[in-house]
């Protein structure tokens, strides 16, 4: 385990950004192709829109991460939240393929010394710490807005993602113990 705290930091952004990716990843399998275009509401967003934009912001904030704003200038958010009646399942995923691409690619590359280096975020200026804590804390929202879609329109045949419902006291058995409080 790594005692530099840069070095600490950048491994465990790495470690959580691809437990996001796994974790919408287990809730998008469970859908069947018509669920991804499901809305709740007319206000709500469907799996293919919060993949759409997620991957959006993905390739704008990651795309040359420490040398150019993340907010780039062929981005258009607007349209990342409007689909065709064409978008398929498989155009979502490379979609989401894509997007993670983008992010564990530049992540990877970081060295500890980037890790106070300032980037900028629609022209403000971040730490790479900062810019890192805030694209988790966004990934991980509407991530877990997938989870919930995916969770409610599975229903009785969702599988869950952690531990199941009535288990933890089980899972506390067969848990390996660590020695950390």
């Amino acid at each position: 385990m790594a005692t530099d705290p840069a070095t600490h930091y950048i491994d465990e952004a790495r470690r959580q950004m691809r437990g996001y990716k796994r974790m919408g990843e287990g809730a998008m399998t469970q859908l069947r192709d018509e669920d991804f275009f499901v809305t709740l509401d007319p206000e709500s967003n469907s799996v293919a829109i919060l993949v759409k934009h997620l991957a959006g912001n993905m390739r704008s904030r990651f795309t040359d991460f420490l040398i150019s704003d993340g907010e780039k200038p062929d981005r258009f958010r607007d349209d990342e939240f409007e689909l065709t009646g064409a978008t398929t399942r498989a155009e979502v995923m490379k979609w989401w393929d894509e997007g993670w691409a983008c992010v564990l690619g530049a992540i990877e590359a970081l060295k500890p010394e980037d890790v106070m280096r300032t980037v900028t975020i629609r022209g403000e200026p971040h730490t790479v710490l900062q810019a890192i804590n805030r694209q988790i804390a966004h990934y991980s929202a509407h991530i877990g807005q997938i989870v919930f879609l995916a969770k409610h329109l599975r229903s009785s045949e969702w599988k869950t993602l952690s531990i199941p419902r009535g288990k933890s006291e089980e899972f506390k058995k067969v848990a390996p113990k660590s020695s950390k409080p």
